[in-house]
């Protein structure tokens, strides 16, 4: 969707037309205002981690994000699949009550676990206001998060898990109207 940008046009004045002016020219002046526009929609958005009436903590939205923006990228050490399969067994093993593993594609996984950003603790819903998406960054797989639809400030921020089915189910506490019982 392209961006939209509120330009302000002034009649110019002889003195203008003569070159006498140093004012940027109207194509100048358009190319920077749509820049900035593109910058907001990519600008990291104003997040605080905080209690979550889904699972302990969350992230919570501290400014309105319009729909189909960039709300955050999950960040972490990128591990082959093998290696994350080691490190969540390693994780249970100690105790750690949370892994933080999502996975990339096939053969690679974030894992954000003990190094990450403040994108792990987004709680899952069963009707998320957004989604995450795999983008490809000069030659690197990043995942990042989208808003849906707009986000109102204090609100949630929450995506679907989409974990795989499994035999031993985990309960589900988003409490959506159309809430599926559990996240696999």
């Amino acid at each position: 969707m392209p961006a939209t940008v509120d330009v302000q046009i002034n009649l110019a004045s002889q003195e203008d037309l003569d070159g006498g002016s140093n004012q940027a020219s109207l194509t100048e002046q358009l190319t920077e205002q749509a820049s900035a526009a593109k910058r907001k929609k990519f600008r990291k958005k104003q997040l605080i981690f905080a209690k979550s009436p889904i699972h302990h903590w969350g992230l919570i939205a501290l400014e309105p994000i319009a729909a189909e923006e960039m709300v955050i990228e999950y960040v972490g050490h990128v591990v082959r699949k093998g290696v994350a399969e080691l490190r969540e067994k390693r994780y249970e093993e100690k105790g750690i009550g949370s892994s933080y593993l999502f996975r990339i594609d096939d053969e690679y996984v974030i894992d954000a676990t003990m190094f990450g950003n403040n994108a792990r603790f987004i709680n899952h819903s069963c009707q998320p206001n957004c989604y995450a998406k795999i983008i490809t960054v000069e030659g690197k797989k990043k995942i990042v998060i989208y808003s849906k639809r707009d986000i109102q400030v204090m609100e949630e921020i929450t995506y679907d898990y989409k974990f795989p089915y499994e035999e031993e189910k985990i309960p589900c506490l988003c409490g959506a109207p159309s809430c599926r019982g559990t996240l696999n």
